[in-house]
């Protein structure tokens, strides 16, 4: 019992463990979302267009969550702005702001005299470095999530599954779609502070895209998202205490496994349950009894 628990006595595993409790919840609120309006792509391409913001504003001494914002609201204008052109789909829009921005970004930090130090911390972030003030700041992030989710549930619900009955309701679908991308930057850039531009991502869909094989109703996909994003963010810790791993790394890679644990065992219970039950006489294989 001691050894579970003790990693947890350390002052800064226990700063990670708030601030990756905290993550999860903004995560929670906004991936199950991302996962049902189809999202997915602009939430990857997002956590990686973080890098100029964050390489300038290292650049200048400012803060890099801010500069993680900055960056990810101007990929969002520059989508949103773009999502209606007749020329090219909405997937080539991304790509070609993922790829830009990227690349804007590596050619900051490849000016930085520590370019492989800083590199490597923008990139995988460091959830061990997390200071009080950092943990504020995602509390605030989180409150602002939630409130405007509460907020804007029944416009986010009408938005994913039916956008021209939204309008015909007059909940002005253009207004929540610009909300959320507005929390989807949110979310990105807190999360940036804990598991870098890279890993982002991955707390951001694995949870939620986990809790969508056990739940169904949407409040019960973000209790589901916060719970197994938690639980990934305690285990993800406990393992790089004992194997030496990077944190932030290992938090993520919990995540994702604990989804294919979750569908493997749901891939297993219906070939068991297919298996077990009998087979309608009516479907029944033929045989060749009373052939010639």
């Amino acid at each position: 019992m001691s050894s579970l628990v003790e990693p947890f006595t350390v002052s800064f595993v226990v700063r990670a463990l708030v601030g990756g409790v905290l993550l999860a919840g903004a995560c929670a609120l906004v991936g199950v979302w991302v996962i049902a309006r189809g999202m997915t792509f602009l939430g990857e391409a997002m956590s990686h267009g973080m890098l100029p913001g964050v390489a300038i504003a290292s650049i200048l001494g400012g803060n890099l969550v801010v500069g993680a914002a900055a960056s990810a609201f101007a990929m969002a204008a520059g989508v949103n702005a773009l999502r209606h052109s007749r020329e090219f789909g909405r997937d080539t829009t991304i790509g070609l702001l993922f790829v830009g921005m990227l690349s804007v970004g590596v050619i900051i930090v490849s000016h930085s005299r520590s370019f492989a130090t800083d590199l490597t911390a923008f990139l995988f972030g460091d959830v061990l470095a997390i200071r009080w003030s950092d943990l504020v700041m995602l509390g605030v992030a989180v409150a602002v999530v939630a409130t405007v989710t509460a907020a804007c549930y029944r416009p986010f619900l009408a938005l994913t599954f039916d956008p021209r009955k939204a309008r015909t309701l007059g909940l002005r679908p253009d207004l929540a779609n610009a909300a959320m991308l507005a929390l989807l930057t949110i979310t990105m850039a807190v999360a940036f502070s804990v598991v870098g531009t890279l890993l982002a991502f991955g707390m951001l869909i694995a949870p939620s895209a986990a809790a969508m094989l056990v739940a169904r109703r949407l409040p019960a996909l973000m209790l589901a998202s916060f719970l197994i994003g938690s639980a990934a963010t305690v285990v993800g810790l406990w393992i790089s205490w004992y194997a030496a791993t990077a944190a932030g790394a290992t938090i993520a890679a919990v995540t994702v496994l604990i989804f294919f644990t979750i569908l493997g065992a749901r891939w297993v219970t219906t070939e068991v349950w297919r298996l077990r039950s009998p087979v309608p006489a009516s479907v029944a294989t033929p045989t060749l009894e009373g052939r010639p």
